[in-house]
């Protein structure tokens, strides 16, 4: 099957010019191109997909580094994989030299000698995923597909290209249930049966790669469904016993969507996903899956300020006790805590979605408008004097007992005759 047509009409014509000029370097080189993987795939679904992985038969990190000397791309190459990624403006184009993979034990990571494209799609993970289409002048457009891959896109199968897959890699388990729910598509009967077998071979996989899995899980447009599958079908208990992927999830990762910009959408995902743990069932959890630090501290503060909620539950509270009490939290604890206590009725109250909010979007962005500089001009002396002052003028800006420049002013004129109090913040601990 040639697919000339679909590509000229598929790609963006820059692009497309592009991958024609690679593909015109390496055959004067004796090397042939391929366009390989998830842009095949999407391409005969008609799905947009433009980050473009390249398939070279030769040596893709020359290639790439002959490609970079005459345009305008930036190169990063990794000599010991043979691979290279091309930045330019508005497209990336990742290379890989062919390749076949050897595992010395299940879970590893595969040992790698060249090539052909053959042996570099057997090694891919599913039938849909193990297509290629040729760049080069002589047969341009002609479809690779030795595993019946566009049959499967065809009968809407997610199928394994042999019966170790999974226990050579159980990631696969995690980014095929990632494809079934993204396409909407089935598990073939054999697939579905040693997926179901392998499950216990995550325990082989490293933290650092699950959670990767998790992390482009956390991409697709709506994870829960990806989440919820793997509940179902007992992946997420292995991974931990209590992780869930029910009815509450899903309605507040939708929340999420609406809540947050997309850019910090995975970590919040984090932080709703353990919301029902206990403190031992998150330090397993981070150890697992050797969370980094800065998430870590979100997820770890989401549970203690869960735990602490109750103190926000007063209709009385001021704004500045609302601050100084949520200030000490990461703001994706917080988010996560507003999004799980969107309740219309029962605990947490609605009070406390309130508090929670209002510090989201008011009082975390309130600043006096006088400053340090400003208040020695006052006669106020640096040290402890001024930090008193300036958290009195905070506090007093945070519950709206000033509101101009001038208020400030005179409230900081006032105070250089008084004794201050030992902290004017609230007495939380």
């Amino acid at each position: 099957m040639n697919l000339a047509r679909q590509i000229e009409q598929y790609l963006p014509q820059q692009l497309l010019e592009l991958v024609k000029d690679i593909s015109g370097q390496a055959a004067e080189r004796g090397e042939k191109v391929y366009l390989v993987g998830g842009i095949v795939r999407d391409l005969l679904l008609g799905y947009p997909n433009f980050d473009l992985d390249l398939v070279v038969e030769g040596d893709a990190v020359k290639l790439a580094q002959q490609v970079a000397e005459t345009s305008q791309a930036r190169l990063l190459a990794h000599r010991r994989f043979g691979t290279a990624k091309l930045r330019y403006e508005k497209f990336t184009l990742d290379l890989a030299t062919a390749r076949k993979e050897t595992y010395a034990r299940p879970g590893a990571l595969p040992a790698v000698t060249p090539g052909a494209i053959k042996d570099d799609l057997i090694r891919r993970d599913f039938s849909i995923n193990a297509m290629a289409v040729s760049l080069a002048s002589n047969d341009y457009g002609e479809l690779v597909d030795p595993h019946r891959g566009k049959s499967d896109l065809e009968h809407r199968l997610i199928r394994i290209l042999h019966p170790g897959s999974f226990s050579d890699d159980a990631t696969r388990i995690l980014r095929g249930v990632c494809y079934e729910q993204r396409f909407g598509f089935e598990f073939e009967a054999q697939t579905a049966r040693l997926l179901k077998r392998d499950i216990t071979m995550l325990d082989t996989i490293s933290g650092d790669r699950i959670r990767h899995e998790l992390e482009h899980i956390f991409e697709e447009n709506r994870p829960e469904l990806v989440i919820k599958r793997l509940d179902e079908l007992g992946v997420l208990q292995r991974i931990n016993p209590s992780l869930k992927g029910d009815s509450w999830i899903a309605e507040k990762f939708d929340r999420a969507r609406h809540l947050k910009k997309p850019a910090q959408l995975p970590s919040l995902y984090f932080c709703l996903l353990i919301y029902s743990f206990s403190e031992r069932d998150i330090e397993r959890f981070l150890a697992r899956l050797n969370i980094p630090a800065k998430l870590s501290r979100a997820m770890r503060d989401t549970l203690r300020l869960k735990a602490r909620l109750p103190l926000l539950d007063k209709s009385s509270l001021k704004p500045s006790e609302i601050y100084y009490l949520l200030r000490e939290y990461e703001l994706l604890a917080i988010q996560a805590n507003a999004i799980a206590s969107d309740e219309k009725e029962g605990t947490p109250s609605l009070i406390v979605h309130h508090h929670l909010q209002l510090f989201l979007t008011k009082l975390r962005y309130v600043r006096t408008s006088l400053d340090g500089e400003e208040l020695k001009r006052l006669g106020i002396s640096a040290g402890p004097e001024m930090g008193k002052v300036l958290r009195i003028l905070h506090k007093a800006k945070l519950d709206g007992e000033v509101r101009t420049r001038a208020d400030e002013k005179n409230l900081a004129l006032s105070l250089k005759a008084r004794d201050f109090p030992t902290d004017p913040e609230p007495p939380w601990e």
